[in-house]
């Protein structure tokens, strides 16, 4: 019998075997996993010293994941808070595409948007969060970016960027067309280790256009200048 036909077996059950292990590695180093990071949870000497969170939790896979944010604030007993859950999946290296629906919440009104945009690390290590949102009555963008300065390993300086736009005035939310408010921040935060870590910082916050004159009607600030200090946590 020539001795290819009869090496034949031996060659196949070595293919199996192997894309029987491959098949199994793959499974095993892509599993199902789900975390909670929250990224801000603070009080500030902001007028009302309202307590405020930014947080997100996730579940899925390396190339499909499901995430639930919050962002707000609660004040005298009031709340207001900006909430997602979204689809996410890597379309390049460091980023992620994200889509779904979004809900945000004030006292006297809430609303629906579909939303789109983009997660991921930008050239000198930048942390970028944009988000395209679009109802039947309006458009908004939102951009959240970060940067981490170490100090040491354990003790890290955090400036950051909070920008919100809109395309129409919504009184009853409290938001007005173009540039409508923008937030400065800088927390320093020391690591007892990388799940738990306390901060202290400062942030400025300011309105702008028709967002500000319905702050004005509300007797609330249109700039204001605060500490902050606070936790920072995931598991």
């Amino acid at each position: 019998m020539n001795t290819h036909i009869k090496k034949l077996p031996i060659v196949l059950l070595l293919f199996t075997s192997t894309y029987s292990h491959s098949s199994f590695a793959l499974s095993e180093y892509d599993p199902l996993l789900a975390g909670l990071r929250v990224n801000q949870l603070e009080k500030s000497t902001q007028q009302g010293e309202p307590l405020s969170w930014d947080a997100s939790a996730w579940a899925g896979k390396n190339w499909h994941k499901v995430y639930l944010t919050s962002e707000g604030e609660s004040s005298n007993g009031s709340t207001e808070s900006e909430n997602q859950l979204l689809y996410s999946t890597p379309v390049e290296r460091f980023w992620d595409l994200q889509a779904g629906i979004g809900y945000d919440e004030t006292p006297e009104n809430s609303q629906t948007w579909g939303v789109v945009g983009f997660q991921g690390l930008a050239p000198y290590f930048f942390e970028i969060n944009s988000r395209l949102l679009v109802n039947d009555k309006n458009a908004g963008f939102r951009l959240d970016a970060e940067y981490e300065a170490l100090f040491t390993q354990r003790l890290i300086l955090t400036p950051s960027l909070k920008l919100n736009a809109y395309t129409s005035d919504d009184k009853k939310m409290g938001i007005g067309s173009g540039l409508s408010s923008t937030e400065l921040g800088m927390r320093l935060r020391y690591e007892f280790s990388r799940k738990f870590a306390p901060y202290i910082g400062v942030k400025w916050n300011q309105a702008y256009a028709t967002t500000a004159d319905y702050k004005k009607e509300e007797g609330a600030k249109t700039s204001e200048t605060s500490l902050v200090a606070g936790l920072r946590f995931w598991f």
